[in-house]
């Protein structure tokens, strides 16, 4: 299987596997990785090593993030997600589960869902996970792994405090801006605060205020700018942009803004 083939794959289930335009993206950026990392490791004796018994400890798990095993990262920071609040749902794991047999052939989706059952059961420095990935993948797609995160913890309806934590310790590891996480996590929130926070202002912001944040939100991620990008980043970029747009929308008219 090729580069291209691998990454079009999880690009198509990954949108199914999460609804949405970032599961795509993030859906194709694991099965390019994973192309690279089979092509690279299929004879090595760390791809040998996956068949062993587990180790009573983490460094198992920890040593194959400097492979730039990315799947392995994924499912650490999902674990992570899943355990702040003290308890691991079924729904959160029915997510996990079926983004990565969205994402694999059925024997490394069990491989792979077997790791995360033992990943939850063992505890890992999350600012080292994310060291690993931050050499691997630009911010702008760490951005799209947040929102991942987020859907996770919201796959029971509900994103509790704990999980906000965790996800924002992750974010700022990711060195993500604090305004950039704040217009991440409004688009999880349907109230009428979180219509401010994608445009990047306070509720106490004037209308001309306003109108500013529009117009620089609109151009910095406007989908022309993406457009030597891939098609799963544009789509990404284009579903930001409606945001923006529905955001502004929804402040003009409560405010009459003309």
């Amino acid at each position: 299987m090729s580069i291209g083939i691998g990454g079009l794959i999880g690009g198509i289930l990954g949108f199914f596997a999460t609804r949405s335009f970032f599961g795509a993206f993030l859906g194709y950026f694991i099965g390019s990785t994973f192309d690279k990392f089979n092509s690279s490791n299929s004879n090595s004796s760390s791809f040998k090593q996956s068949n062993r018994t587990y180790s009573n400890d983490a460094s198992y798990y920890s040593s194959k993030l400097t492979q730039n095993d990315f799947a392995t990262a994924l499912l650490i920071l999902s674990a992570a997600v899943m355990k702040a609040d003290g308890k691991i749902l079924k729904s959160e794991l029915d997510y996990v589960r079926q983004f990565f047999k969205q994402q694999f052939s059925p024997h490394l989706s069990t491989k792979y869902i077997r790791d995360f059952k033992d990943i939850l059961q063992k505890n890992f420095v999350l600012s080292d996970v994310c060291s690993s990935i931050n050499n691997s993948m630009p911010i702008r797609q760490r951005s799209l792994l947040i929102q991942y995160l987020f859907g996770i913890a919201k796959a029971d309806g509900i994103v509790s405090d704990s999980e906000m934590k965790v996800i924002h310790r992750i974010s700022s590891y990711f060195r993500i801006s604090s305004m950039e996480f704040e217009q991440i996590k409004s688009l999880f929130y349907k109230d009428t605060s979180s219509y401010y926070k994608v445009l990047g202002i306070e509720e106490s912001a004037s209308n001309d205020e306003i109108k500013k944040a529009y117009r620089k939100m609109a151009v910095k991620h406007h989908p022309d700018k993406f457009n030597q990008l891939g098609e799963e980043q544009q789509k990404a970029a284009k579903n930001m942009f409606q945001k923006i747009q529905e955001a502004y929308e929804h402040i003009k008219k409560e405010r009459s803004i003309k």
